[in-house]
């Protein structure tokens, strides 16, 4: 009896739960300027919008539709999200956001670098590797690769953190009230005196 009501009411729950953060969003995304998170998992800064795959997901031109017209947003932040989609999805997800973002908007995107010269973290971060959530990831980017896609549909790219060919760590200063990367030099916690434990390759991509 147990397990029949939790099959019932899980479902509804889960649905009622959407619904909710559908209505939630149409309302949030009137206020200016309209900045969204994708994939927040929970954690924004404050004036950020955030969204879950749940009820929006890149990939599908309903979920644009619902919420946003052209040219209507003014930054989009993505950490760690476009790993878990394949390259071609990717160009498509980057297809939307350059048609969503109002001229002159940007996007702050951060993945993992496949070319961070530590093993141990290659092993974490790779397609069915054994980090958190790896087992979703789809592809391992580098600097060039990331920033490929992104001009490939139109954008202007600015490289803000990354690892080189030779192992060399390169980074430009950026400001965290445009778009926090937790997972980056600066802000994640596992890189201690000076070492370099977790870092993302970290671009905005302008409109």
């Amino acid at each position: 009896m147990k397990l029949l009501l939790k099959n019932i009411v899980h479902p509804i729950y889960k649905l009622a739960k959407v619904m909710l953060s559908r209505y939630r969003l149409k309302r949030l995304v009137k206020q200016r300027p309209c900045k969204i998170v994708v994939g927040a998992g929970g954690i924004f800064q404050y004036g950020w919008i955030p969204t879950e795959i749940e009820y929006f997901n890149l990939l599908k031109p309903d979920d644009w539709e619902r919420y946003f017209s052209n040219n209507s947003i003014d930054a989009i932040l993505t950490e760690h999200v476009w790993e878990h989609l394949t390259k071609e999805q990717g160009i498509i997800a980057a297809k939307k956001c350059f048609q969503y973002l109002k001229p002159s908007g940007y996007l702050r995107v951060a993945v993992p670098d496949g070319l961070h010269p530590d093993p141990k973290y290659l092993e974490w971060v790779r397609p069915g590797g054994v980090g958190d959530g790896a087992k979703d990831h789809k592809i391992l980017y580098t600097y060039k690769t990331l920033k490929e896609i992104f001009e490939l549909v139109g954008f202007k790219v600015g490289l803000l953190e990354y690892f080189d060919e030779k192992g060399e760590f390169h980074y430009r200063e950026w400001d965290p009230n445009d778009g926090m990367i937790h997972r980056s030099k600066r802000f994640d916690e596992r890189n201690r005196e000076g070492k370099l434990n977790y870092t993302s390759i970290i671009i905005d991509a302008w409109k």
